[in-house]
């Protein structure tokens, strides 16, 4: 399926720039994947490391390239660093549908309200120059902070997927927390209410 994405999706507001993940932004990452590895304790697909960023980004931009995942890099425009990444994923555009997730951020921008001005801008860009009905988010059930941070943007909890995948360098396996926000939610209440959060 190919992806009716515009080839080069830029969003911004006065706080955040996301534009696509290149192969060149290893350097614009590098500090945190070096010195922040606790930053993918949750990941089933690690960046920390060069070599890990490196087949981290290869793999974003080929997913993008094939109209799979959409991925973006974050830029913080009051400390005019690059913050981390995120992406729309497991796209059904015929199924108006699409997962948001693949998200982290270096520990300096974190609790900073910079998520707030990403998540607003993607799901604004969602459902109102997509047209989707639904924007998926899922999380390890174990990652209170995640879980917390998509509440208090207003998605609502569906449910939990048991043993639901491997976890990295683990024979455990995780349970994944859903949550999800749709349409009408966005125009109704979720829109308004995280806007006054930014």
């Amino acid at each position: 399926m190919i992806l009716n994405f515009p080839p080069n999706v830029i969003l911004e507001d006065e706080m955040v720039l996301l534009r696509p993940l290149q192969l060149t932004d290893v350097e614009n990452l590098l500090d945190i994947s070096i010195n922040e590895p606790e930053t993918w304790k949750y990941s089933l697909v690690g960046a920390d490391g060069k070599e890990n960023l490196i087949n981290y980004i290869e793999a974003a931009v080929k997913a993008r390239e094939e109209g799979r995942e959409y991925s973006f890099i974050v830029f913080d425009k009051k400390s005019q660093k690059y913050a981390g990444s995120t992406r729309f994923y497991d796209i059904q555009l015929p199924y108006k549908t699409l997962q948001l997730g693949y998200t982290w951020y270096g520990a300096a921008f974190r609790g900073t309200g910079l998520n707030k001005h990403c998540k607003f801008l993607l799901l604004q860009f969602a459902f109102e120059t997509l047209g989707l009905e639904r924007v998926e988010f899922r999380a390890d059930n174990n990652n209170e902070r995640s879980i917390a941070a998509m509440k208090s943007i207003g998605c609502k909890v569906e449910g939990v997927l048991r043993s639901h995948m491997p976890t990295a360098n683990s024979e455990v396996r995780r349970d994944s927390i859903v949550l999800s926000i749709l349409r009408n939610e966005w125009f109704d209440e979720v829109k308004e209410n995280l806007k006054g959060k930014l």
